[in-house]
């Protein structure tokens, strides 16, 4: 009897196993995948996409360019659209593209920078459209590439700078205070990102302007180094050449201590004593000759010299500053701030460049204050 109660329960335990799992393998699991394909657009891909061009290895902070071809199989095709997506350690510099076209090709050209040792391009998503400008539905992706990234392993004077060629334009070293000197310089450069330039053995240091258009950039840097040094250098990695280039600028001081973009040279007290000297020895002896050869109507050639020398010893002219005003390292509106006036001051103007004035500070450090700075009386 307990056997025939056992098999009963045992037939009862397997029917009620089998009717839950019949139960459980009924309901639905594709919901999402028939709402994912009811909003897919259907029709056909009239683009092929391929990469045409992808540089074999690229070093970390590199500006480099890839190419795609596309063909098209409607020949209503009229224009292509891209987007990128995904992608990592990699920054699309100008989502412009050149395009050329190769037979029945079209080639476009990209331009990416990476900033990763562990880069990969982005997806390619191509939408192409016909003459009447309408939007073919399916759009084709191309998957991006992994990237072998070279990172490099710089000395302590790298700048931070990879470029196809770094060449300096202009330089100038003159003396910030006392204890320091500035070097500013302008530089231009091929297939380089300019405002990464940062030098390791640099306390203050800046970027004073910068026209970053990546294949052609223009920069405008100041680095303030202690007096002695006896020449500025620091290496950038040259793409041509694969190797670290050393860019040298001596320390040579300007005897001067005005700065501007366009003339970088101050009044200098040594040479205009000198100036002064040779003026008023000048005017002395042809005094004396005047007088000795008593050749009176000679003294109307004395206003040339007499006239410099007052030019020469009229005091300088003051410009008063309101407080709370920004002194400029440089006479740029986007300069780099160093001071700001405590109170309303009276400062000696030393030059002018444009909408600013040279003054010099009770420091003795020579600035740059715009003429709205100026005290209204």
């Amino acid at each position: 009897m307990i056997r025939l109660l056992l098999a009963f329960l045992l037939i009862f335990h397997t029917s009620f196993a089998e009717e839950n799992n019949a139960s459980v393998e009924s309901t639905p699991t594709d919901v999402v995948a028939d709402t994912a394909g009811s909003q897919a657009p259907s029709g056909p891909q009239i683009v092929q996409l391929a990469y045409s061009s992808v540089p074999h290895r690229v070093v970390n902070g590199e500006i480099f360019s890839v190419t795609i071809k596309s063909l098209s199989t409607d020949p209503n095709y009229q224009d292509i659209s891209f987007n990128f997506e995904k992608g990592y350690h990699i920054i699309l510099i100008d989502d412009k593209t050149t395009q050329t076209k190769e037979g029945n090709y079209f080639i476009d050209t990209f331009y990416f920078q990476v900033t990763g040792s562990n880069a990969s391009l982005p997806d390619v998503v191509a939408t192409a459209s016909d003459d009447s400008e309408n939007a073919y539905p399916v759009p084709t992706r191309l998957s991006g590439q992994r990237l072998n990234v070279i990172t490099l392993n710089p000395r302590a004077d790298f700048s931070n700078i990879v470029a196809e060629d770094f060449n300096l334009l202009t330089h100038k070293i003159t003396s910030y205070d006392k204890n320091n000197n500035i070097v500013l310089f302008t530089a231009t450069a091929t297939r380089s990102d300019l405002s990464r330039m940062k030098m390791q053995n640099v306390e203050k240091q800046g970027i004073e302007s910068i026209d970053n258009s990546f294949m052609s950039p223009k920069i405008t840097y100041y680095a303030i180094i202690k007096k002695g040094v006896e020449s500025f250098d620091f290496t950038y990695f040259n793409l041509k050449n694969q190797e670290f280039e050393k860019i040298s600028i001596p320390i040579i001081i300007d005897d001067d201590s005005v700065v501007t973009q366009s003339d970088l040279s101050p009044k200098d007290q040594q040479l205009t004593g000198l100036k002064l000297t040779v003026a008023i020895i000048f005017l002395i002896v042809m005094f004396a000759l005047i007088m000795w050869k008593k050749k009176y109507k000679l003294l109307i050639i004395l206003i040339l010299p007499i006239g410099y020398i007052v030019s020469i010893m009229k005091p300088s002219e003051l410009m008063c500053v309101k407080q709370g005003s920004n002194v400029y390292l440089l006479p740029l509106n986007n300069g780099t701030i160093f001071y700001k006036t405590v109170t309303e001051e009276k400062l000696e103007i030393e030059g002018e460049s444009g909408e600013f004035k040279k003054v010099k500070l009770s420091t003795d450090k020579i600035g740059w204050i715009k003429n709205a700075d100026a005290c209204s009386n």
